[in-house]
């Protein structure tokens, strides 16, 4: 675990969703640790992106202690939402961690993900797709903006969340929490990289990686 500040905002309304500003750090290390991703993870994904590559084990292992910080505070939100603290504190492992390279016209359509939790981390938003968004006029979570859906309810339930990133967000979020991702016209790349964690190691799950750096750190948040 490093000593960072953790900026943090909670959204009140079905699911628990966190976002957070992770560290330059932690930006400049999954930014540097990419250049060695040679996992293809295009055709294992959902998304309609063609650039699509997965962490290797090295590069997971180096990313743990910092997101373990943000794992550690979003288990306290969790509780506090809930108001049901945890009978028995999970035991996390990342199985899977992968960089998307978004390009004019690729979209993440709906979807979930497998396992407890997921995560989507913002490296880079470009200029250009922050002005296509500022002229956006529509009611969607509009271009480059991500959209969290949970059920059909009357008018005045609120059953979505829209938002649009900004370098250095990162949201953790439930795995089966129905998400997509818009697309943009602007001539440019957004880059995120996304994972997923379980509470205990799947059969199928990528293994090579300690769990051991996530066990205990919720427990030493609370």
């Amino acid at each position: 675990m490093t000593n960072e500040k953790v900026d943090v905002s909670v959204f009140n309304w079905g699911p628990c969703i966190v976002r957070f500003k992770v560290s330059d750090e932690c930006k400049n290390l999954l930014l540097d640790e990419s250049k060695n991703n040679v996992l293809d993870f295009k055709t294992k994904l959902a998304g309609i992106i063609d650039h699509e590559t997965g962490y290797s084990e090295e590069s997971k292992a180096k990313f743990i202690p910092h997101f373990s910080n943000y794992l550690g505070v979003y288990d306290q939100m969790f509780q506090r939402h809930t108001n049901k603290p945890y009978e028995k504190k999970p035991e996390y492992v990342l199985t899977a961690l992968w960089i998307n390279h978004q390009k004019a016209g690729e979209f993440n359509p709906p979807h979930d993900h497998d396992g407890k939790l997921s995560f989507v981390t913002y490296l880079s938003i470009p200029d250009e797709l922050k002005k296509e968004h500022e002229e956006y006029k529509g009611k969607s979570c509009g271009p480059g903006g991500i959209q969290f859906v949970y059920g059909d309810g009357p008018r005045d339930c609120i059953t979505y969340q829209s938002f649009f990133p900004e370098e250095g967000d990162m949201f953790i979020f439930p795995a089966w929490l129905k998400h997509w991702v818009a697309p943009f016209k602007s001539n440019c790349t957004r880059i995120s990289v996304s994972g997923n964690v379980h509470d205990s190691a799947p059969l199928n799950a990528i293994q090579g990686f300690a769990p051991e750096y996530l066990k205990g750190k919720s427990e030493k948040k609370q």
